[in-house]
């Protein structure tokens, strides 16, 4: 083998040897989004994160001044302390491991065309704007990109059409399912009576009941749109990402809950598409 042949072969084994580590970091970049990103809203895990980060900088500290007592006892911690986070935290744990694998590729809600998503949230808000006015308790699911069957298969199916009746006796007082949540994917009401865990939030106002942790709760857990009705005081709340939207007027509510069901991406073809009904129905206006 001659000189030219060798400095190829070293040229395309470099080359090789730079797209390997470029491959390398990138994954490990995008586990560390992927981990960050499904554990941003729940609570007890960025706790823990918290816990951790602190621990590891009081270590590093001790070690760079000698302090001798207090690194010993951080040594014992970071030895032992991973085994016992784990086994006391291994629901939360389960659950971030489970969120990771629980991204649909297509959603319902995102099927739905323009039509289909204002029925979805004309029958609900007509189903809200009755259950504030009659000030009866409700909490209304709509699952998203991150899936809900969990809680579906533990409650009453129904998989019927969505409508402001059905909403409405769902959470008519003394019906059986009264007390639990309802499901919707897409535009069907999949299952009532569904029970979703409590949020550990400290900073929840101590005046909201259950309803609002729940709510609170699955929507920490998942992407979903959780909607609650107060029994009390028949105000409207929204929980999205973490975060309780309380108060809402119905407009208010209405106009957050068609700007969440509004897909990611709307495709440039179906926008002209609109407008261009839009322009037909104008002129036949006229």
């Amino acid at each position: 083998m001659n000189i030219k042949d060798g400095v190829k072969s070293m040229t395309i084994n470099s080359i090789w040897t730079m797209l390997k580590v470029l491959i390398d970091i990138s994954l490990v970049w995008i586990l560390v989004y992927a981990v960050l990103k499904n554990l941003k809203n729940n609570v007890k895990m960025v706790m823990l994160l918290k816990g951790a980060l602190i621990i590891i900088i009081v270590k590093a500290l001790s070690d760079y001044f000698n302090l001798t007592t207090i690194g010993l006892i951080l040594e014992y911690i970071l030895t032992w302390g991973t085994l016992a986070l784990i086994i006391i935290f291994q629901p939360e744990i389960r659950n971030a491991l489970e969120q990771l694998g629980k991204k649909q590729i297509l959603t319902r809600h995102r099927s739905l065309t323009l039509d289909e998503r204002e029925k979805v949230v004309y029958e609900i808000m007509n189903a809200i704007d009755y259950l504030r006015k009659a000030r009866i308790g409700g909490l209304i699911v709509i699952e998203r990109e991150i899936s809900l069957n969990d809680y579906i298969q533990k409650s009453k199916n129904l998989s019927a059409e969505i409508s402001s009746e059905l909403l409405i006796s769902i959470f008519f007082p003394r019906n059986p399912l009264h007390d639990g949540g309802v499901i919707i994917q897409g535009n069907k009401i999949t299952s009532a009576g569904a029970i979703f865990p409590i949020s550990l939030n400290g900073k929840i106002n101590k005046k909201l009941g259950t309803r609002h942790r729940a709510a609170l709760g699955i929507s920490e857990e998942s992407d979903c749109i959780s909607i609650i009705i107060s029994e009390e005081t028949g105000k409207i709340s929204m929980a999205i990402n973490g975060i309780l939207n309380y108060n809402l007027s119905l407009d208010d509510a209405r106009m957050l809950l068609i700007e969440e069901l509004k897909p990611k991406k709307e495709l440039l073809l179906d926008d002209e598409l609109e407008e261009e009904q839009s322009e037909a129905d104008k002129n036949e206006e006229k």
